[in-house]
């Protein structure tokens, strides 16, 4: 059973910072790319960030880029997503997600409902 774990979440000010996990289990977590995907009240779902647990290729969203860094543990399965320079616009429940190596760049840059499987999201509140 494929299984997607996002945990880290919390209440923090504006400029702190927050670390989020995404622990995998159930398939071969060096095929796969993983990634962060985030939705707020009222918004579409947006990709914030994806790694390629093969080769370690990356992709921001313009609005985290600079503030947000992606990283993988393949020895782990999991995929962390260290949250700097946090902003209230930062609020929503964050999800981890996972595709296949192959396109995953286009379903996290854009394309959300391409991907192949879903955790359970973790909410980040960002006062100001």
């Amino acid at each position: 059973e494929v299984q997607l774990q996002a945990s880290g979440g919390g209440l923090v000010q504006a400029g702190g910072s927050l670390r989020l996990s995404c622990a995998a289990s159930g398939f071969t977590f060096d095929d796969y790319a993983i990634g962060w995907f985030r939705q707020a009240p009222g918004k579409e779902r947006e990709g914030v960030s994806c790694i390629s647990s093969s080769d370690g290729s990356t992709y921001y969203g313009d609005s985290v880029k600079g503030r947000f860094t992606i990283s993988s543990d393949n020895a782990k399965n999991t995929v962390y997503l260290q949250m700097n320079s946090l902003k209230p616009e930062d609020t929503a429940v964050y999800y981890c997600a996972a595709v296949g190596r192959f396109g995953w760049y286009y379903y996290c840059s854009g394309y959300p409902d391409g991907m192949s499987y879903w955790g359970k999201g973790t909410q980040v509140t960002v006062s100001s």
